[in-house]
């Protein structure tokens, strides 16, 4: 009840609220970061940041340039709907923004928690296994969003992007792929695009 309270109100301010899934490691934060930063100028970015501890990842965003706000959740392994309430109201986020929920690093606990979010973006890196969707299908099937990074790593590491995608369509014929690297740029302007397009800029 309270997820459909913050999606209502997130509906009713034109708030595009994003909740960023993935494994420890494949690139949200640096994702984030650089996104914060190339589209910061059109677009009023807003984050929480989920971690069990530490404020590491909040002062990252906070020199993106973005406000933000650090939710750590101890022995929690997720977010939930009540945290996103509180952080939401302390950012006090402005209608006609994006608001960007970090997630805790962890592709079982927080595929099961509904925050609000109007799209789920789960995050896979050329450094895991490209059978992390068939593994941990929950999280895939309850994204609309995969994004495949790191592919600049592609010509060094054992991993196939055409059987990532084919196991992640089995689990979820409905997702929307962007393949890209955070570190070289290559393939961000077709997410910039989508997140644009999202917010009907």
């Amino acid at each position: 009840m309270l997820a459909e309270r913050n999606r209502g109100y997130f509906e009713a301010k034109n708030i595009l609220a994003l909740n960023l899934v993935s494994s420890p490691g494949s690139g949200k934060t640096s994702l984030l970061e650089k996104t914060i930063k190339d589209l910061g100028k059109d677009i009023n970015f807003y984050v929480i940041e989920g971690d069990q501890q530490t404020m590491n990842d909040a002062n990252r965003i906070d020199q993106a340039g973005a406000p933000v706000v650090q939710v750590n959740t101890g022995n929690g392994c997720h977010l939930d709907s009540d945290m996103i309430n509180r952080a939401v109201k302390e950012l006090n986020v402005p209608s006609d923004s994006v608001l960007v929920i970090e997630n805790v690093g962890n592709l079982v606990c927080p595929s099961l928690f509904d925050l609000g979010e109007a799209h789920r973006v789960v995050i896979i890196s050329t450094t895991e296994g490209e059978d992390k969707p068939i593994k941990y299908p929950t999280m895939f099937q309850s994204s609309d969003v995969c994004i495949i990074n790191k592919t600049d790593l592609l010509p060094y590491v054992d991993f196939d992007i055409k059987k990532c995608r084919a196991y992640a369509l089995k689990v979820n014929h409905r997702l929307k792929f962007f393949e890209l690297s955070v570190k070289t740029g290559e393939g961000m302007d077709a997410w910039y695009r989508w997140l644009k397009e999202s917010m009907s800029i």
